[in-house]
Parts: C-alpha cells; sequence; structure tokens
C-alpha cells in the first residue's frame, strides 16, 4: 500500500493506536507515536503481493509456520507496519492483531513507499531477532531483491528466468510466479501471460 501524510501532528499512545485501527475503515502504520494513513494500492501492486501470499499459504499449510496477508500488522519497538505478506514461524506470545516475531517478511515497493521500505524498515525489520528474510519487490520493473540473515543481509536480486529460494521457509518461486497477471501501462496496456513470464522475452 502507499504511505499518506501524519493524521495529526499529536502524539498518539500505542493502546490509542491500536484502539483505534479496530474502528477504523483504513490501515495506518505507526512510527514512534506518529500515525499515518493507507492509500489504496495499485492492481500490480495487489496481483504481486496476492501471488506470493497464496504460494506461501498454500504451501505451508500443515506446516509449523503459517503466512499472512497485509491484514496483520508487524511491531518493532514503538513501531507498527503492514507488510504486504508475512510468514511466523513461532512466537510466544502471539497477540491478536499483529506479530513480533516474523520469520520472512515481504514489502512490494511504490513510489511513495519505497523510501520507507529500502530505509527505515529495512533497518527495524533486520533488527528483529526472528527475521530471516526481508524480501523486496518492485512493482514497475521486473527485480525481486532478497536479504537473508545467514548472508549478513547482503541483497540478492532475481529476473525473468530465475528462480528465487525462500530460505526462512524452504520454497522456491519462479520470478514468473511472482509476477503473474501483471500488467504494463506505457503506450497500451501488455499483458505479461505465462509463457513470456517464463521465458524471460519481455521486461515489464
Amino acid at each position: 500500500m502507499s504511505l499518506q501524510q501524519k493524521v495529526q501532528d499529536e502524539w498518539v499512545s500505542i493502546d490509542d493506536y491500536l484502539a483505534g485501527e479496530l474502528l477504523s475503515d483504513i490501515k495506518h502504520e505507526y512510527v514512534d507515536g506518529a500515525v499515518y494513513a493507507m492509500s489504496g494500492a495499485s492492481r500490480n501492486h495487489e496481483r504481486i503481493a496476492g501471488n506470493v501470499f497464496a504460494e506461501l499459504r498454500h504451501r505451508l499449510r500443515g506446516k509449523p509456520c503459517e503466512a499472512f496477508n497485509s491484514d496483520l500488522k508487524v511491531k518493532v519497538g514503538n513501531h507498527f507496519f503492514y507488510p504486504d505478506a508475512m510468514v511466523v514461524c513461532e512466537e510466544s506470545q502471539p497477540h491478536e492483531y499483529y506479530s513480533e516475531a516474523p520469520t520472512l517478511l515481504v514489502e512490494v515497493l511504490s513510489k511513495s513507499t519505497r523510501r520507507m521500505d529500502e530505509t527505515l524498515k529495512r533497518r527495524l525489520y533486520q533488527s528483529l531477532p526472528s527475521l530471516q528474510e526481508y524480501v523486496l519487490i518492485e512493482q514497475d520493473i521486473v527485480d525481486v531483491e532478497v536479504c537473508r540473515r545467514s548472508e549478513g543481509w547482503v541483497s540478492n536480486h532475481y529476473f525473468l528466468g530465475d528462480e528465487v529460494f525462500f530460505q526462512s521457509v524452504d520454497m522456491t518461486l519462479t520470478v514468473g510466479d511472482i509476477y503473474e497477471g501483471v500488467e504494463h501501462v506505457e503506450g497500451g496496456v501488455l499483458l505479461l501471460d505465462q509463457q513470456s513470464l517464463k521465458s524471460g522475452s519481455h521486461p515489464i
């Protein structure tokens, strides 16, 4: 989703923020006392996030780990975010509306959230002892970035024709799987079908 401006200038407590989210029709992220409204996502953003979540949910069925979509928050210190997809494997004291111990976090980049996803969220997410992988996916070009704790959070990039191994959940997806159904608009609409995605013949 896209990040919008602050809802209000005064400091908001965590309890008031969480209570407000239960009543609000739109989502808000909480950054150390400041509340930011989230705008709606594009179709391509939703396609990419949905593809990843659907594969995670399907392949983790019956296993100790569980996949969640962007309706569940992640708590990092005095911050709350809505990642596009998340996997939680072990949590000693689970909360109904957020997780403090994700194993895998996925964000689909947009123009309005890129800076936060690549800086503040990256730093905060990687401070979580439970987190093993952080994944950032471009929606305007084909580029999947995976950062793994086991590799010192070095960025690994994957493109059309590549397979992406999610080490934290022992699962492999092709880049084509991730971008299935994504459209590119530039002088018209180009629908990338599965054959072109697998062959890598069309950049988005």
